[in-house]
């Protein structure tokens, strides 16, 4: 059998709205036989033929399930920081509780117990990972399981500190909102 209807064949197989998302690791298996050249050219080949999308380096989403609901950059920060803790803070949960008034668009923030770095995610935007060195049985507490995103979510009140210690601008903070939440 071919090696691309190998690929595609396992992709509709074993895909779905919650498991769409692949780095090249969890594919290679399916091609022992495969030199890394030819593996590159295969998964650059299934691209152009529209089966799986470059979301950011190292990770690809299977296009016929891939989230077109404004997720995709939560579900790419967790399954890229999955061995890391997370939780979406700082602009991001201020935004989504109305204490920020202007929307970050194609930008989110996620403390991570990972180093700090930016992901560029092309056309779909920017994922922000902010090194904290909080401790999840510190702060539970004040953080929510976000099922749709997959990640957890930072209290008003915990965001807030995190803007405060990550000395970001709180200029666009609605404080009237925020003491609503604290």
């Amino acid at each position: 059998m071919q090696p691309m209807k190998i690929l595609t064949d396992w992709l509709q197989n074993n895909t779905s709205k919650e498991h769409y998302l692949f780095t090249p690791q969890d594919l290679r298996p399916l091609f022992p036989s495969l030199s890394n050249a030819a593996f590159r050219t295969l998964l650059s080949r299934t691209m152009k033929l529209g089966h799986l999308e470059r979301i950011c380096r190292g990770l690809y989403a299977y296009k016929k399930f891939m989230s077109l609901d404004g997720l995709l950059l939560f579900h790419a920060a967790s399954y890229l920081r999955s061995n890391d803790f997370n939780y979406i803070s700082l602009e991001t949960a201020l935004s989504d509780a109305g204490v920020i008034s202007q929307i970050p668009m194609n930008w989110i923030s996620i403390m991570s117990s990972g180093r700090s770095t930016k992901i560029s995610c092309g056309k779909l935007g920017t994922i922000e990972f902010i090194h904290t060195t909080q401790k999840p049985t510190d702060i539970m507490n004040q953080l929510t399981y976000d099922m749709n995103c997959g990640l957890w979510r930072a209290s008003v009140k915990l965001a807030l500190r995190d803007m405060k210690k990550a000395r970001r601008n709180c200029d666009l903070i609605d404080w009237e909102a925020a003491n609503e939440f604290i």
